[in-house]
């Protein structure tokens, strides 16, 4: 039996001897590359954590103290090391999540995958516990360098260090990376404290030496003592942490287990909140991750460990799409900018940061100050475009809202992963934008259905400076073209018997066109008049679809989006301010929390497919 698998549960790793320890570590690794490699995940991350999360689970009491991830996705090793060893499923159906889950474990505390409100969590969690009288329990957030850049952490900063007998330690995991390099003043402070490590080896050899030194030195030691503050503001800027009130210990090597054992359990034992700074390496121990210079395999799909290649090569995806046409669109216009937030890869704008890098600004885990930023710039005549993911808007409402909306600045917000994500489960599937965007006043919001409609609704976004406007896209591949038949008040009518009446009118939304054309050829091979329309701009509604609702005897829209307050309901209500009796049915997502899956899984899951939109409107046009 390997060394891994006798640890079902924190205590089997405390009884572990300290000399095997690295053994275990170099297991752990190779465990990691053989099995996401078959099943995809955050590779890199993990392997950067393994001796930290081993010693934080020899320092504390896992479920008693609670450990906090932030985002989450680093846990994969915590996940070993309390008992769940069957990664054959991680990310699939009814297998492991790629997230803490409190229904795999006690020992998982936050199963949100959003960056920065680790802190926020832990402070909560150890205030609870002292007004409940469980002092003896300790609350420790790993936070990295990445999302430190949120504000959200220094708002949960700026209350736990007013807190002075607070059990709480905070582990600031830097790699100098969240998916690619830091950015920010607080990446420069962090660099610095790592580079200057001189401070803590000049007081302790002048404390040896003044301990020799007769008569003098115990005065001079105190003196020493004194000069602290001062000299460490000078040799090591850790002072910004200790001014907010918080305890500084580190740098600490996240690769030395004793190392790192001493610093937790230092900070254990001080009684009030305690920073501990660990330097660690994204992708340690795998070459391939390390030398990879995009985001060192933050997040992989399937791929041969030997090579570190992917097994298949997809085709050409949305994202694409998008980057190129934002490259186009900056050669044609100097005023388009782009803003994204520490994902500058993966939303597809580093061909545009590498053609323009005087346009490209990369706020970090900063999405609300993205997006008011983007009005600062759109009032000075620039054209910004925002590009995120579409779970990461749900963060920014109120300034799309009250900075964009308000103030009718021109600033487009590009929504990659839209609607079903898959794998990354209930927090990462981007099913609420739609909702978030129809109650926002004037804000203007294409689906496209394919790549080619893609740098189509950009250019047209593009034009729009007196109102915010969205793009979203899903993840994954592109499809073949969709072409339309003719064009009404720019709705695009994709399938139709005539131009007369017709039973059902079926409303596709973006990439749920393929569905809603489905839909429509099983329904016309049941004798029924159907018409599929795509009305391009979703929001506000064309005044030209509710034209053709008014000759149907239904209207159904298919959305990926979920369907309290999506499309539909947008739909539904401009069909009945039309003074039109035509019932509306809405097809999109429940109102509830997806699990992790593919996406056809969770769209099957949840009555997306074909047959059963199908019956369910058979059984309505009866």
């Amino acid at each position: 039996m390997s060394l891994l698998e006798r640890i079902q549960e924190p205590a089997d790793l405390k009884a572990v001897p300290e000399a095997e320890l690295p053994a275990l570590a170099e297991e752990i690794r190779a465990f990691l590359v053989d099995q996401v490699s078959r099943t995809g995940g955050h590779l890199g991350p993990n392997l950067g954590v393994v001796e930290l999360t081993m010693a934080i689970h020899r320092v504390f009491d896992s479920p008693r103290d609670a450990i906090v991830f932030d985002t989450g996705h680093q846990s994969y090793v915590h996940k070993l090391l309390t008992g769940r060893q069957d990664f054959s499923g991680l990310r699939q159906q009814g297998g492991l999540s790629g997230y803490p889950s409190r229904a795999e474990s006690a020992h998982d505390v936050v199963e949100s995958s959003h960056a920065s409100s680790s802190l926020s969590w832990a402070h909560g969690i150890a205030e609870g516990r002292r007004v409940r009288g469980e002092h003896d329990r300790h609350t420790v957030a790993v936070i990295g360098d990445g999302a430190l850049t949120g504000g959200m952490a220094w708002e949960a900063l700026n209350n736990i260090a007013a807190d002075k007998d607070l059990p709480l330690v905070i582990v600031v995991n830097d790699n100098e990376r969240s998916y690619a390099p830091t950015k920010g003043g607080l990446a420069d402070h962090l660099a610095t404290l790592r580079t200057t490590r001189g401070y803590e080896q000049f007081l302790d050899w002048g404390k040896v030496q003044l301990r020799r030194t007769p008569v003098v030195g115990g005065p001079m030691e105190r003196a020493l003592h004194g000069m602290k503050k001062g000299l460490k503001d000078v040799v090591a800027p850790q002072g910004m942490f200790e001014d907010l009130g918080l305890k500084y210990v580190g740098p600490v090597n996240g690769h030395d287990i004793p190392a790192l054992e001493h610093a937790l359990r230092k900070a254990r034992s001080f009684g009030g909140p305690v920073l501990v700074h660990v330097i660690t390496q994204k992708g340690r121990g795998y070459e391939h991750a390390v030398n990879d210079e995009a985001d060192q395999f933050h997040g992989i799909g399937v791929i041969n460990p030997e090579t570190g290649l992917p097994i298949q090569i997809a085709g050409r995806s949305w994202t694409d799409e998008f980057s190129d046409a934002m490259v186009e669109l900056g050669r044609e216009r100097e005023d388009i900018v782009a803003i994204t937030a520490a994902m500058m890869i993966p939303v597809g704008l580093k061909g545009f940061a590498d053609a323009y890098p005087d346009r490209i600004f990369d706020v970090g885990i900063a999405e609300q100050h993205a997006a008011t930023m983007a009005a600062g710039l759109a009032f000075t005549g620039l054209h910004p475009v925002v590009a995120i993911y579409a779970t990461f808007l749900n963060r920014a409402f109120d300034q799309v809202l009250m900075d964009c909306a308000l103030h009718r600045a021109g600033v487009t917000f590009v929504l990659d992963r839209s609607g079903v994500t898959g794998p990354d489960g209930a927090s990462h599937h981007g099913m609420w934008d739609l909702t978030i965007a129809g109650v926002v006043p004037g804000l203007h919001l294409a689906a496209p259905r394919d790549g080619q409609q893609v740098p189509m609704a950009l250019r047209a976004a593009a034009d729009i400076d007196d109102a915010p406007s969205i793009i979203r896209f899903p993840k994954g591949t592109v499809g073949d073209p969709i072409v339309a038949r003719r064009q009404v008040g720019g709705v695009d009518v994709l399938v139709e018997p005539d131009d007369g009446d017709v039973d059902v009118l079926i409303v596709g939304i973006g990439s749920m066109v393929a569905t809603a054309l489905a839909v429509g050829d099983k329904l016309t091979a049941e004798g029924l008049r159907v018409r599929v329309i795509d009305p391009v701009w979703a929001l506000p509604v064309p005044s030209a679809l509710t034209g053709l609702a008014g000759t149907a005897r239904r209207v159904a829209v298919v959305e990926d989006g979920s369907v309290a307050g999506g499309i539909g309901s947008q739909v539904a209500y401009a069909v009945r301010q039309a003074g039109l009796d035509v019932p509306v049915d809405i097809f999109g997502l429940p109102r509830e929390f997806l699990d992790h899956g593919s996406r056809g899984q969770v769209l099957e899951a949840s009555g997306l497919t074909a047959d059963a939109i199908v019956t369910s409107l058979r059984s309505r046009l009866a």
